[in-house]
């Protein structure tokens, strides 16, 4: 299991670096704009989660007699 994760860490830093080697001064604004982007989703699924547990909740005090 760990050659395997050592393995997906390799392959992201592949990734990593051919990307920064790929867009060259334009870096930081791609670097920007993914982690926006990742943020926003991971925000907006965090929300939903949140949403839906107080729905069920609020369902739950109601069946309560």
């Amino acid at each position: 299991m760990k050659l395997l994760r050592l393995a997906g860490l390799a392959l992201a830093l592949v990734i990593a670096l051919l990307f920064a080697v790929f867009v060259g001064d334009q870096g930081p604004w791609y670097f920007a704009w993914v982690v926006g982007t990742v943020m926003i989703v991971l925000i907006s699924g965090a929300g939903t989660i949140l949403l839906d547990a107080q729905e069920e909740n609020i369902s739950q005090k109601e069946n309560t007699p």
